[in-house]
């Protein structure tokens, strides 16, 4: 059989891709549903894999009756607790003791504060098990038990309805970033295509995307059992409308110009395709790479989160390398209605923002790099008015029952922690344990608990209140004097949590710069440039933490900062910000290849690249701005730094000083390959004055221009 004429091609192929997706979409669509019923948001799944306080929790698990249900119900009168109040707080107590299994088989027994103004009463249970819908379900049938009025205010509190209300704030941020996200994108790119249909070809293959990455995800937990908690499946949601509508956005602008040159639309995608695949391809896997570095972190959290991130990533690039191109051709040139590209036509000429950033950089390179140096450093000074670790009451943006409860308490009774330190004892030494932790200084109390698989639990009340200095130096005591024994709780979980962060960034932020600037290397073929752009990223991670530093406690009255916030955020702003330098360093590069002056291939490269680019950036900034919206501090405090930092890295550093840099360094930047062996003179040499450029405007070179120039030429 001979080969395949043209034209049959053109046909068959974006036929049989779309055909090949329309059964993935089929075979994914039932098992994307599924994934929040795999998600798991337990307390071991957000803490250290190797911690003390992992060990207490899952000990815990393992005792009969599994995981125990702790709470504190709070009755409270600003005047003091009448007789009357006293009366209907038994009444309520006998009814929850005859409605539920608690410990000790008996109606709790509350303790009065100091002033008379408050009840509080400890209840604990191991009726709902491990299982996270029946101890909603256990916290919220204690909720409507208990009831005040008239002046008598009834609260739960307590780790575990803490941990309910984070629940219910969890389960809502599938559906409210989804949507969130869908809009900032869809108006995004209205405004960028100015196109009532073009607009919907991008958004509806990224949907494709997060559905198609959703799936995979659950045959990966199915199959690995991968874990995958609310927090990281949201930020894959994010990764995949972000990264992806970057990829749809650098490849249309692409196939708009190629369209321009080609008169059928399946050749005009191919030349576009082999413009922008390197390039594309070279980016996200920067960020894939970068992402599963976290597989060498401690945090439960932290090293799930990053084969998850990577799988999104990597779904957004298929869609949008196979999918979207399959589509775009498929409707043909008339899509981008009504500023089609007719075939033959030249685009319209105007004046580039982009063009006058690279003129001004040009006229005072070392004046720009200078102070832009200056400035991302002093927004990192910013960085030493950071808030201190966010404690667990302080994770919501809206106080919920369960910190208000323990606020409550805290001012009620000073003088005695209302939450306990859970120690898990061998059970043949628990009497000895018991007793040690008794003597131990800062100890108010402590009680002997439930025994089984070897082990026994107790509860250990301090003196101080919770994530107190105080209450931290008993912690540490007890670590140091129960030997054989682990000690845990929610406050001992924020020390651990401090402790493995600290230890997570040591290991995890090298191994990123080296995955980095290794595929940089080998991309870019030089040593130099590659140092530019990380040095660049990591100065933006800089720049943006000394805001949120600036932000978070003055503006948004935050009362801390999330462990894990620096760490994530530097996996993300190193590997997204490493993107946009790809496409700015490799364009110059192909512009010095084809025999420009460095300077020139400079200003070329950044006029060029500018506008769709910083188009992407704005998209990308967008989507992470979206987790401003969900009510945890967490989610907002990482939007808020990831989008400032792909802000400053699209419209500062980028723009102004790599530019500069690489105006100064000349044929340096791209040492020791052989571009920086060419004849081109002095480093600083044709900066004054600067090469001629060609004509302002749309650039008639696209954006991801890395095709040989003998190509271009061939094409007319």
């Amino acid at each position: 059989m001979g080969p395949v004429p043209a034209d049959k091609r053109r046909r068959a192929v974006p036929w049989a891709v779309l055909a090949l997706w329309i059964a993935v979409i089929a075979l994914a669509g039932p098992f994307a549903g599924k994934l929040g019923d795999v998600q798991r948001n337990n307390v071991v799944d957000y803490l250290p894999a190797g911690a003390d306080s992992t060990q207490v929790a899952k000990v815990q698990q393992q005792l009969p009756g599994g995981e125990s249900t702790e709470l504190v119900l709070v009755y409270h009168r600003d005047g003091g607790l009448t007789a009357a109040d006293r009366s209907a707080a038994d009444r309520q107590l006998a009814e929850i003791a005859a409605a539920h299994q608690l410990e000790g088989g008996k109606r709790p027994l509350g303790i009065p504060s100091r002033d008379g103004t408050t009840l509080m009463v400890p209840v604990s249970s191991t009726e709902p098990g491990g299982d996270e819908e029946a101890r909603a379900a256990f916290v919220e049938d204690i909720r409507a038990t208990v009831s005040g009025g008239d002046g008598l205010s009834v609260e739960v509190g307590g780790p575990s309805a803490l941990g309910t209300d984070m629940s219910e704030v969890f389960d809502s941020i599938d559906g409210t970033l989804m949507i969130a996200t869908v809009l900032v994108v869809a108006v995004l790119l209205i405004l960028t295509y100015r196109s009532p249909f073009l607009w919907l070809v991008p958004l509806f293959v990224v949907g494709v995307a997060a559905l198609t990455t959703r799936a995979v995800i659950y045959g990966l937990v199915q199959g690995f059992d991968l874990t995958v908690t609310s927090q990281s499946a949201g930020i894959m949601t994010v990764l995949v409308f972000g990264a992806g509508t970057d990829y749809a956005l650098l490849l249309v602008a692409r196939y708009r110009e190629e369209l321009r040159r080609f008169p059928q639309p399946y050749d005009a995608m191919r030349a576009a395709l082999r413009g922008c695949g390197p390039a594309v391809l070279a980016s996200s896997g920067t960020v894939a790479a970068g992402l599963l570095c976290l597989l060498a972190a401690d945090l439960n959290s932290a090293r799930g989160l990053g084969p998850v991130g990577a799988v999104g990533v990597v779904g957004a690039l298929a869609a949008m390398l196979t999918l979207l191109p399959a589509v775009l051709v498929l409707v043909g040139r008339r899509v981008f209605w009504p500023l089609v590209p007719a075939y033959g036509s030249e685009a319209k000429q105007r004046r580039s923002l982009f063009a006058a950033m690279g003129s001004s950089a040009g006229r005072r390179p070392v004046a720009v790099l200078a102070s832009g140096a200056v400035l991302l450093g002093a927004l990192a000074l910013g960085a030493f008015s950071l808030p201190g670790t966010l404690k667990q009451e302080d994770s919501f943006t809206q106080r919920p029952e369960s910190v208000s409860a323990m606020r409550t308490l805290a001012d009620a009774y000073p003088e005695r922690s209302s939450q306990p330190i859970g120690v898990v004892a061998p059970t043949d030494r628990a009497d000895e344990v018991l007793a040690a932790a008794r003597a131990t200084d800062g100890v108010a109390s402590a009680e002997r608990g439930r025994s089984g698989d070897g082990w026994t639990e107790l509860s250990v009340f301090t003196k101080d209140a919770p994530e107190t200095a105080g209450e931290t130096a008993t912690l540490k005591a007890l670590r140091a004097g129960l030997d054989g024994s682990y000690v845990g709780g929610p406050s001992a979980q924020q020390i651990d949590l401090d402790d493995t962060n600290a230890r997570d960034r040591l290991i995890v932020i090298p191994l990123v710069l080296a995955a980095v600037l290794l595929i940089l290397i080998a991309l870019l073929r030089s040593l130099v440039a590659p140092l530019i752009l990380v040095v660049a990223v990591v100065a933006v991670w800089g720049a943006a933490m000394g805001l949120g530093g600036l932000v978070f406690g003055p503006v948004l009255g935050f009362a801390g900062v999330d462990p894990g916030l620096p760490l994530l955020s530097f996996v993300f702003l190193v590997a997204l910000g490493v993107d946009y330098g790809i496409f700015l360093m490799h364009r110059m590069r192909e512009e010095s290849l084809s025999g420009a002056d460095p300077s020139a291939a400079a200003l070329t490269a950044l006029r060029t690249t500018g506008g769709v680019i910083a188009s992407a950036g704005i998209v990308l900034a967008a989507t992470f701005s979206v987790l401003m919206n969900l009510p945890l501090v967490t989610m907002v405090e990482m939007g808020f730094v990831v989008a400032v930092g792909v802000l400053l890295d699209t419209f500062l550093v980028r723009t102004y000083l790599v530019t500069s840099a690489s105006l100064l360094l000349g044929k340096w930047v791209w040492w020791p390959g052989a571009l920086s062996r060419r004849g081109y003179g002095s480093p600083a040499a044709g900066l004054f004055p600067t090469p001629p450029l060609p004509e302002m405007g749309s650039a008639p070179d696209p954006v991801c221009d890395l095709r040989p120039r003998v190509l271009k030429r061939r094409t007319g």
